[in-house]
């Protein structure tokens, strides 16, 4: 069955970019959902599939971003202590604004979304952590902090103990 997804433009590569956690939901949550999306034709990025050894992690992160037309964060427990995760949201953010047609939807995994939101519970700690590593920038935390506040105010599904 091939994609129902909406192309604009002809340089993109994937329907749907995935945004998650490994250690929290790559062999349960997330994997059944890749394999949903693809098994009904959806291209869809997940890096542990798609990333090529030896490449430049970041700059093909951005590039996948770029070609992407739509894209699922699943916000886990353990989703803020990842840095490469909240510069992949803080570039799909962006991305929105940018274009202003892009499709962000939240997957709320085990977490309320008030806890994205407000950055509290495990977000808060994962954040307090950052606050107190002097080699960060305060901007990189502000603009992390940011992305999160307004995915977390897209609708989306929050699914707990399911």
């Amino acid at each position: 069955m091939a994609s129902n997804i909406p192309c604009s433009t002809a340089d993109l590569s994937y329907d749907v970019f995935l945004s998650f956690r490994g250690e929290d939901t790559r062999r349960n949550f997330t994997d059944h959902l890749y394999t949903s999306l693809t098994a009904y034709g959806i291209h869809t990025f997940r890096d542990s599939e798609e990333l090529h050894k030896g490449e430049d992690i970041t700059s093909e992160l951005s590039s996948v971003i770029q070609k992407s037309r739509m894209f699922i964060i699943v916000f886990s427990r353990n989703y803020a202590s990842s840095k490469w995760c909240l510069n992949e949201l803080v570039k799909i953010i962006d991305l929105m604004k940018q274009k202003g047609s892009t499709t962000i939807l939240p997957v709320f995994y085990h977490v309320d979304p008030s806890e994205v939101r407000n950055q509290s519970e495990s977000y808060g700690e994962a954040f307090s952590n950052y606050e107190k590593d002097a080699g960060l920038e305060k901007e990189n935390i502000e603009k992390w902090r940011a992305a999160l506040t307004e995915a977390a105010n897209l609708a989306g599904w929050h699914v707990d103990n399911q």
